[in-house]
């Protein structure tokens, strides 16, 4: 499963469009904002947002080296029950917010533009399945899944109320030019209602 993971990085990496908005949708995965561009969240050093592709690979490495090294070397450290607990957690709270990029790239545009209703069929399936097991499954699921499941499965279901209120976004000429049309109306109804009052 690493194996593949790292494969699709390397593949990601290598075809990652240019920063910038193509059909009003905004690119910016493993790319960083643009020198100038206005940013809600800016990441701490742009983690995983980097513009080369060797600050992915030289964090990877520093990541595994210093677990290899704490699970080798400090075995009082590995074997405690409140280090393995800690990174449970810490995995499934990465799970867990997967779905917030998404979101907020659909808030910024106002739009579901490209994003599949299959894949937000599939999620919420998934997570149906999953909240299922969490809390049908008997008292062995740890409460880390639960509080997990619960926030994952929080975040597909606002993707699910961004689809519906967005949907493919809007038709910003049609949206521009009825909304001058109503502006114009306006103004010459409040013009006409000037000019009776006086």
């Amino acid at each position: 499963m690493i194996a593949v993971q790292l494969v699709l990085l390397k593949v990601a990496l290598d075809n990652r469009p240019p920063v910038g908005f193509k059909d009003g949708i905004e690119h910016t995965p493993f790319s960083g904002q643009a020198a100038g561009s206005p940013s809600v969240f800016v990441r701490p050093y742009n983690f995983w947002q980097w513009r080369a592709a060797r600050p992915y690979w030289t964090f990877l490495t520093y990541f595994s080296t210093s677990l290899t090294v704490i699970q080798i070397f400090l075995p009082p450290l590995s074997n405690s029950q409140s280090y393995s607990s800690m990174l449970g957690f810490v995995g499934l709270s990465i799970e867990a917010f997967l779905p917030v990029p998404q979101i907020l790239a659909n808030q910024r545009a106002q739009s579901c533009k490209g994003f599949r209703l299959s894949v937000l069929a599939a999620w919420l399936l998934g997570d149906a399945m999953k909240m299922g097991y969490f809390f049908f499954g008997g008292d062995s699921v740890p409460l880390a899944f639960r509080v997990c499941g619960i926030l994952q499965c929080c975040c597909d279901c606002y993707l699910g109320v961004q689809y519906w209120m967005f949907g493919e976004g809007k038709d910003t000429a049609k949206f521009a030019t009825a909304s001058n049309a109503l502006n114009g109306a306006d103004g010459w109804a409040m013009k006409d209602m000037d000019a009776r009052m006086t």
